[in-house]
């Protein structure tokens, strides 16, 4: 199988070139990358537990579900995609906003990210795909904010950063 590649960009978005996932994640490398907020009818956000053998942040509670796109994919194919490996479904996804984020995590990896953020909606649990997922759940926005400030230790770095960044631009 061939390593993966992340698309690595300019502060503006313009691709500049490829790279090696690991490798852009050691050098902390700019990259596009997504994540996907799927809600409820409820207004419940969707979370997932990361897989206990992720590489890093195993076992850690994020967004829906994010990664990266590969050359020649837009966003919201990329976020499709991932929905469907990641959680066992796909639904329509609206690109919100995209920023900049750097997050360095103590096993020496950085995430140096362009991120673009998209919503969709979704009625029913996923079939998670254990490789990827460990376990999910539903929560309110509200709850989400209160026990990522009381319970940080619980959520990834990114997912954290993320979600205070869709927490000034959307609710």
């Amino acid at each position: 199988m061939l390593e993966e590649k992340v698309i690595l960009v300019t502060k503006n978005d313009d691709q500049r070139g490829l790279m090696g996932k690991l490798e852009a994640h050691q050098k902390g490398e700019l990259h596009r990358a997504f994540s996907v907020f799927v809600f409820n009818k409820k207004g419940e956000l969707l979370l997932q537990q990361r897989s206990l053998d992720k590489y890093h942040s195993p076992g850690l509670w994020t967004n829906t579900c994010c990664s990266h796109q590969r050359e020649g994919e837009t966003n919201v194919e990329a976020g499709k995609r991932r929905l469907q490996e990641e959680m066992g479904f796909s639904c329509e996804l609206e690109e919100m906003f995209w920023f900049l984020y750097k997050a360095a995590f103590d096993n020496g990896l950085t995430e140096h990210e362009l991120d673009h953020v998209m919503t969709g909606y979704f009625d029913r649990d996923p079939v998670i795909n254990p490789e990827e997922v460990a376990s999910f759940k539903w929560m309110l926005l509200e709850d989400v904010k209160n026990d990522i400030a009381t319970h940080p230790e619980r959520y990834t770095e990114w997912f954290k950063i993320i979600f205070k960044e869709y927490d000034q631009r959307l609710i």
